[in-house]
């Protein structure tokens, strides 16, 4: 047999995130909002083992004002593997874009569920027990997670949370919680939130910019802080393309455009001419049209209108050593420099920087991601199309701003503000820059 290794991208990946918490904690709810952003328009379904629950979410017929989510239902009963299995088959067959499982609880200590299933091995004849039933009701499981991971699309599954006690003796003293389900369960996700009383820290990721966030009535934000993390929040050769194609367009912007294609490593990537449909690459596409946009240069003054230029300093006497066969002088000694430092490469926003942003950004009361990139290429001074591109000086700006105005008397409005004024300055700027051009052109 003969393996091939293909170029690994995160484009390919789907979310797979799991909600624990005790009832009531928001589960659901959170489970939802987060469907609805990882979703981007496609359906939604529920298995619902909850006795219905989800439905209470659903919308209410007649009343628009009551806040509902959209999302295909699957009310289960019993909760066995195989009927999770088929769930999961049918739900790839309905194309759904967000697969929730409310509760995966269920199908480990529920009616069905695996532990029923021991039970039911160990009493079979000759089974030897609870010991040897765990074989066949091992590979049940697996075949189980098999098809829920295996699912093409976003997974988010709920989990509950119960009090966990130690006996020492005749004492019996409470140790935390435990999450009902088989213990590891937490490795078969990829970001696990604990959710006590509608609010959600994140304990174990695999994205970087998500550890340790804590967020109340976490929903759309996040869920873009995942697809972000996914590379599924923007399309950027999509993005770049949209820029340089937009009427608008300027030789800076062009410029921009160029940064930011290079610092996603864009540049050499394939695609066609917007006008030609010739192949062509993304460098060689703004080169194009940053050329056509290049200011003409500004004409040379008249000749009275000169500088005068600055007075010849007369040449340096014959030097002593100065032989007959007229040799020139011996050349000044070169005057030693300073050793230049190498110069460093850029360093990155790192994971604390990105978590502390988050919070920060809840403060002052700006949430959408859209909203959050462009307040933050406002105050850094450049466009970023995702806070990955910031780099640590940046990301440093950006949360002193942040704190500034997170600790003052009213941190939304007064934020609010400051990024319009910044909004206003640069629409002013690029109306100049547009002046000057028109004008330099018609010289």
């Amino acid at each position: 047999m003969t393996f091939t290794f293909a170029p690994a991208t995160r484009e390919t990946a789907k979310a797979r995130i799991a909600l624990q918490g005790p009832g009531g904690s928001g589960k659901t709810k959170t489970a939802l909002r987060f469907a609805e952003t990882l979703a981007k328009g496609g359906p939604i379904g529920v298995v619902d083992t909850e006795r219905g629950s989800a439905l209470k979410y659903a919308p209410v017929p007649g009343r628009p004002d009551i806040e509902a989510h959209e999302f295909a239902h699957l009310p289960m009963a019993f909760c066995s593997p195989e009927n999770l299995i088929s769930a999961v088959k049918a739900a790839e067959e309905a194309r759904l874009a967000v697969l929730i499982i409310d509760s995966w609880s269920h199908f480990w200590a529920g009616k069905g569920g695996l532990l029923a299933r021991v039970d039911e091995e160990a009493k079979k004849a000759g089974s030897g027990g609870k010991f040897t039933a765990w074989g066949p009701v091992n590979e049940l499981e697996q075949n189980m997670l098999d098809a829920l991971l295996g699912f093409p699309g976003h997974v988010i599954v709920t989990m509950r949370t119960k009090n966990d006690y130690e006996m020492e003796g005749k004492k019996v003293t409470k140790v935390g919680v435990k999450t009902v389900q088989r213990e590891g369960a937490e490795y078969e996700v990829d970001v696990v939130l604990d959710m006590i009383e509608g609010t959600g820290t994140v304990t174990k990721t695999r994205y970087t910019g998500l550890a340790g966030i804590t967020v109340h009535h976490p929903g759309e934000a996040l869920a873009e802080t995942i697809l972000e993390q996914l590379g599924q929040g923007v399309d950027m050769v999509q993005v770049i393309l949209d820029g340089l194609t937009a009427e608008d367009l300027t030789y800076q912007g062009a410029r921009e455009l160029h940064t930011r294609a290079s610092s996603r490593g864009l540049l050499t990537t394939g695609t066609l001419h917007p006008k030609t449909g010739e192949p062509t690459t993304i460098g060689a596409l703004i080169a194009e049209y940053g050329t056509a946009l290049k200011p003409a240069p500004v004409p040379a003054a008249p000749a009275d209108e000169q500088p005068t230029p600055a007075p010849q300093q007369p040449p340096a006497p014959p030097s002593d050593d100065m032989t007959a066969a007229g040799r020139s002088a011996p050349t000044a000694p070169s005057v030693a420099r300073e050793p230049q430092e190498p110069q460093q490469a850029p360093v990155p926003v790192t994971a604390p920087q990105m978590r502390m942003m988050h919070a920060l950004f809840n403060k002052v009361g700006m949430q959408g991601r859209d909203a959050r990139l462009r307040a933050t290429s406002l105050i850094i001074g450049r466009p970023v199309g995702s806070a990955n591109e910031l780099l640590m000086g940046e990301a440093k700006d950006l949360l002193d701003t942040l704190t500034n105005y997170s600790e003052r008397e009213n941190p939304a409005d007064e934020f609010a503000a400051m990024v319009q004024g910044l909004e206003d300055d640069a629409a002013k700027a690029a109306a100049d820059e547009l002046y000057v051009a028109a004008k330099q052109s018609a010289a």
